[in-house]
């Protein structure tokens, strides 16, 4: 049994104005090609499919014709929600894509025992048991109850996951003894595990109430794809415990790591290897750090800056140090690149230790924007150099964290009583947002373009 594991897709990404549908195509046709050439039985999706709850047009296309070309393959695909996906828009199509070998789940509400599915090989003989868990909304395993502290919380979200866990694994040992199988049990999940390393375009999901998922918490199983976080790694040394990462670069932070998906092979019971399968990158890009005489030199030998083309620019991010305020510093760095095939989608002016981003789009919308990426932008206004100065800084941003969480629990409380489903806090700001006429006033984007997806991202 071969599986493959992918994640956090984020179809329909706006990164920094520009579309990366293509990027996207490219991966979908390497990946059937992955698929074909190794004899894929399975792909497991581990989550934020879509970038966005209400994702373009082209970006559903693309994932149903994606689907499509999966049954030609005779290969089962499992689509797992992510935090960024949309109950609603998943479920839509979920019926009709089951008649293609396309399992959706796209919440933990309901029957748990739907959430259990035995995987297929090719050959038609079940290969493996999966326990198929999406995003964890905290409304679909809690009971929101008034008066509890942030630790208290924090560990009734976290037990309830785990219980979710244990409970799905049972399950699925009830189905193997039922089946007569000696077959593998995978498990998944989209959440953050604790000890990983993040990239800048993945946000809290628990907002104050859960920093991170003990590994301990996860139930035996054979293997557990999880996606939310978008670096490739190992989740606590364990090597049958993995964040596949996304299959393109969301910010240009994680230009610094090889993007992949992995291959679980399994004989019997046993996981056998996981191997990293490198994805080649569709776009060029690149971030150029130094003075403006090492930034012109950088032009000259990168790579990116290389192999681009008038078609096809390589995307910069530009990180100037200079010790001097230069009022013309866009015009002198625009002049560097006017004869390559090059763009400057981010500027960073390095200047005693603090950082002004300035964005190719001077102007963003506040609907453009997550509640967290205003409040950074604001706090990016003040110095913070002092030990004293930081140390209020994190006050600072552990209120907010407080206050957003409150925010998010009256939500989710409204939404229940209503029957509703619901997505998270940015959700619930952006429809106030839209129903506002501050809405489409501009504000300065130069603070806050540390997170590439307009999405309230991660």
């Amino acid at each position: 049994m071969k599986v493959l594991h992918t994640s956090d897709w984020h179809l329909g990404q706006s990164f920094f104005t520009k579309s990366r549908k293509n990027e996207h195509e490219q991966f979908f046709k390497w990946l059937l090609e992955v698929v074909e050439q190794e004899s894929i039985d399975a792909v497991v999706v581990a989550g934020d499919i879509f970038d966005t709850g209400t994702p373009p047009s082209y970006a559903r296309e693309l994932y149903h014709q994606l689907v499509g070309n999966f049954q030609g393959m005779g290969c089962t695909l499992v689509v797992l929600a992510g935090n960024h996906d949309s109950v609603s828009v998943l479920n839509e199509s979920r019926e009709l894509l089951s008649y293609l070998n396309c399992h959706v789940i796209a919440s933990t509400y309901g029957n748990a025992e739907s959430q259990v599915l035995p995987l297929r090989t090719r050959d038609g003989d079940i290969g493996a048991i999966l326990c198929a868990v999406p995003f964890i909304r905290a409304r679909d395993v809690l009971k929101s109850e008034a008066g509890k502290s942030a630790i208290e919380k924090r560990q009734a979200l976290g037990e309830a996951i785990k219980q979710h866990y244990a409970n799905l694994y049972q399950i699925a040992l009830d189905k193997r003894k039922e089946l007569h199988v000696e077959v593998p049990i995978i498990a998944t999940g989209h959440l953050t595990a604790l000890g990983v390393s993040q990239s800048e375009s993945v946000r809290d999901i628990y907002i104050g109430t859960l920093e991170g998922f003990s590994a301990d918490g996860f139930p035996p199983a054979d293997y557990i794809a999880l996606g939310h976080i978008h670096r490739p790694q190992k989740v606590a040394g364990c090597d049958h415990i993995r964040y596949s990462g996304s299959p393109i670069p969301l910010s240009f932070d994680e230009l610094k790591s090889q993007k992949q998906v992995l291959i679980a092979t399994f004989e019997n019971k046993s996981l056998v290897q996981v191997e990293s399968k490198p994805i080649p990158r569709f776009q060029p890009m690149a971030v150029l750090r130094g003075n403006l005489e090492d930034i012109e030199l950088a032009l000259q030998q990168n790579e990116a800056v290389k192999s681009a083309s008038t078609e096809h620019p390589a995307w910069l991010c530009i990180e100037v140090e200079t010790q001097d305020y230069l009022t013309d510093l866009q015009q002198r760095i625009q002049a560097l690149i006017d004869d390559k095939p090059a763009e400057i989608l981010q500027l960073k002016r390095m200047r005693k230790q603090r950082a002004s981003v300035i964005s190719a789009e001077e102007n963003v919308n506040l609907s453009e924007l997550s509640v967290h990426e205003v409040f950074d932008a604001r706090l990016s206004l003040e110095a913070f150099e002092s030990d004293e100065d930081q140390q209020r800084k994190q006050r600072v941003q552990t209120l907010f964290e407080q206050v957003v969480d409150d925010v998010q629990l009256s939500h989710e409380g409204t939404e229940a009583a209503d029957g509703a489903n619901a997505t998270d806090v940015n959700s619930a700001i952006d429809e106030k947002q839209n129903n506002a006429p501050v809405n489409n006033a501009p504000v300065n984007k130069a603070p806050v373009n540390t997170s590439p997806a307009s999405e309230g991202n991660l």
